[in-house]
C-alpha cells in the first residue's frame, strides 16, 4: 500500500495526489493522511464515485488516515457521468480571488482552481486573466508555478495588457503572455466551452 503524506495541503491536492497514485499500472491502494476532516470526506466521494473500497481513521495527533483499496472494488453507488472531452476550453479569470466573502479564502480557492486546471487530463487550450485576474500572472504570485505548468502542456496563458498596465505589474509576466482584447476575444468567440470567474 502506497502512503501520501497530505497533511496540511488544502484542496483538491490531496485528492488529486490519490487519484494520481491509484493510476499507476500495479498500485492496488493508497493510505492518505490528512488533517482535516474535508479532506476525508472529499477523498471518499472520489473513491465512491470510481467504486473502490474507502476507510478512514482518526489518531490522537489529529490526523485522519483514509484507505482506498482498488481491489474487491464496490460497485458505485451512484452513476458518474465519464468525464468531458477538455476540447478547446477556455477559461476567463476576472479576479485573484475566488467567490466573494474573506479574502484570504478567496485566494485559497482561486490557487486551488488553477491547480486543479493544471491536473485535467486534458488541458484548456488557454487560461486568460483580466482585471484584478492579472495579479495571477505577476511575479511573486502562488500561481505561477501552475500556470508554467499549464503552459508546458500547450495551454496559451494570456493577461491582458490594459489589465497590467492598470495595475503597473511590468509588462512581463511570469507565467504566459501579454494579450489586446481582440486577442481575448477571438479566444472566446472561438472555444468550443468557456468557463468564466
Amino acid at each position: 500500500m502506497k502512503i501520501i503524506d497530505a497533511a496540511g495541503k488544502p484542496c483538491p491536492i490531496p485528492v488529486v495526489e490519490a487519484k494520481k497514485t491509484l493510476s499507476v499500472p500495479g498500485t492496488a491502494a493508497v493510505l492518505v493522511r490528512v488533517d482535516n476532516l474535508t479532506a476525508v470526506q472529499n477523498l471518499e466521494k472520489m473513491a465512491s464515485g470510481l467504486g473502490y473500497k474507502f476507510a478512514y481513521s482518526e489518531g490522537d495527533n489529529g490526523l485522519f488516515e483514509a484507505s482506498i483499496e482498488k481491489d474487491g472494488a464496490v460497485p458505485a453507488t451512484e452513476d458518474v457521468p465519464e468525464p468531458a472531452s477538455g476540447g478547446n476550453l477556455v477559461v476567463l479569470i476576472g479576479s485573484d480571488e475566488l467567490g466573494r466573502g474573506a479574502p484570504e479564502l478567496g485566494r485559497t480557492l482561486i490557487k486551488g482552481f488553477i491547480y486543479s486546471l493544471s491536473e485535467l487530463e486534458e488541458a484548456p487550450s488557454a487560461v486568460i486573466f483580466i482585471n484584478r485576474g492579472a495579479y495571477l500572472t505577476a511575479a511573486g504570485s502562488n500561481a505561477t508555478d501552475d500556470l508554467c505548468a499549464l503552459a508546458k502542456r500547450g495551454t496559451n496563458v494570456l493577461t491582458c495588457g490594459t489589465c497590467v498596465d492598470y495595475y503597473g505589474l511590468g509588462r512581463n509576466p511570469a507565467a504566459g503572455s501579454i494579450t489586446d482584447m481582440l486577442g481575448i476575444v477571438e479566444k472566446l468567440a472561438g472555444a468550443e466551452r468557456i468557463i468564466s470567474i
